[in-house]
């Protein structure tokens, strides 16, 4: 980079940096005179890939949405790299911060909040804080992400604690466009939930999927062992007597294999039953695949009917392939933080770009905010 690029480049982050750490009161130098545009805050380094990845995904997602800027946050190698890769169209429409650290993918979520206050991670969830940006990537560290989130952010009026959710793939989901499927929450950051807990995450995931799919009544279902309501221990049973307070699509309990038939558009559950859920349907899927290369190259004739097969097999694999699915939402936050799979590639990253962009798009945080509000107002 020239040393007056150099020069534009630094002028241009700091300026950046200091609307996103406060340290002055003038409007952030993000901020775009047309109210339609959304803003999203990149945090490039973060993940097992860094910027080689979130910077192509970046250039991709930029080009296909033109009401849409990025604030990319990281190093000044990984910015140096931006500047040299993302064509000067798109540049106009990219802002760049300087971050002086990096969180490790497998660093301790206490000191990455202590000690990382100008990690590339930080400074991207402050942007969303000061108002800089409409909502933030990372595929950095999930435990850090969450703690460091929810200290910065904090959560929304009437929410105990925020859940992670994220879209799970469903038979009647759009096999092209990998949408359409079923809102799952929690995945993981509750282990230990309360009934009233659960009744949260039914309400925002009913809000998220609506800001995804425009469905105004998303049907809701509580993950247990039985569809009948004597099933499931106390918590469930607990649970499902609170959501059927509230005025969502309640369906009541659904079972496991409910989760990909399309049975209903949001899956409730704790973090524990969540997450165990979400790695076993990974490992399912991974044996599946394994299982299959196998058989069709065991002999010669079942590797010739695989080569007949071909398109079909590119067809399924594009509608099981979770980089199209990629994308958790920290919800509850009073703000949008989006977590990409660590080690996602190109098109998974910008899935989850894409996914913050749908969300802020549609303000989630409003509709959350005025859906918390209202089902706690009819409780009382």
């Amino acid at each position: 980079m020239s040393s007056a690029v150099s020069a534009a480049t630094t002028a241009a982050t700091t300026a950046v940096n200091a609307a996103i750490i406060g340290a002055t009161n003038a409007p952030p130098a993000v901020a775009s005179a047309n109210p339609r545009v959304v803003r999203i805050a990149i945090d490039v380094d973060g993940g097992d890939h860094g910027a080689p990845v979130t910077l192509a995904a970046c250039k991709s997602f930029l080009a296909a949405n033109p009401d849409c800027e990025l604030l990319l946050v990281g190093l000044q190698a990984s910015l140096d790299l931006a500047d040299s890769t993302i064509p000067v169209d798109l540049k106009l429409r990219t802002k760049y911060a300087v971050a002086t650290e990096v969180v490790a993918m497998d660093e301790s979520p206490a000191l990455a909040l202590k000690n990382k206050k100008q990690s590339s991670m930080r400074l991207a969830i402050n942007a969303v804080k000061e108002g800089a940006a409409d909502a933030c990537v990372s595929a950095g560290n999930t435990g850090a992400l969450m703690a460091t989130a929810r200290f910065v952010l904090k959560t929304l009026p009437g929410i105990d604690r925020p859940a992670i959710a994220s879209v799970m793939p469903t038979h009647s989901g759009d096999s092209d466009a990998g949408d359409g499927g079923a809102v799952m929450l929690d995945l993981g950051a509750n282990a230990d939930c309360t009934a009233e807990n659960l009744r949260q995450f039914a309400i925002m995931g009913a809000a998220l999927c609506s800001a995804l799919t425009d469905n105004p009544r998303p049907k809701v279902g509580l993950l247990n062992i039985g569809e009948e309501e004597t099933k499931g221990n106390e918590l469930v049973k607990a649970a499902a007597e609170l959501i059927r307070t509230t005025d969502l699509n309640f369906i009541g309990n659904i079972e496991g294999t409910d989760i990909y038939k399309g049975t209903v558009d949001v899956v409730v559950c704790d973090g524990f039953v969540g997450n165990v859920a979400l790695k076993s349907s990974e490992g399912a899927v991974k044996l599946m695949a394994q299982m299959l290369r196998e058989e069709l190259k065991r002999t010669w004739w079942t590797k010739l009917l695989a080569l007949i097969a071909m398109p079909v097999l590119q067809r399924f694999k594009k509608r099981v392939d979770p980089s199209r699915y990629n994308g958790a939402t920290l919800l509850g936050l009073r703000g949008i933080v989006v977590k990409s799979h660590g080690g996602a590639d190109v098109l998974g990253f910008q899935t989850a770009i894409e996914r913050a962009y749908a969300e802020a798009k549609h303000d989630l945080i409003a509709e959350l905010t005025q859906r918390v509000a209202a089902m706690n107002t009819a409780q009382t």
